[in-house]
């Protein structure tokens, strides 16, 4: 049962993950505040995460 519950939270956390990236690209922050976000996501996931939730950058790009 462990094994399967680890891969299931596994999944939630790639998901969580894949979900903040696209946050991420559709933010108005900038480029290079974008590439850190991201490959702190990639390189630490749910440390990353984490850390996105709390400081990461919130508003949308406003497209004109």
């Amino acid at each position: 049962m462990g094994l399967e519950f680890g891969g299931l939270l596994g999944l939630i956390i790639l998901a969580l993950d894949i979900y903040a990236i696209v946050k991420i690209i559709g933010s108005g922050a900038s480029t290079g505040a974008k590439v850190i976000w991201i490959l702190v996501i990639l390189f630490l996931p749910l440390i990353g995460l984490i850390l996105w939730l709390l400081f990461g950058p919130s508003k949308p790009a406003i497209h004109t």
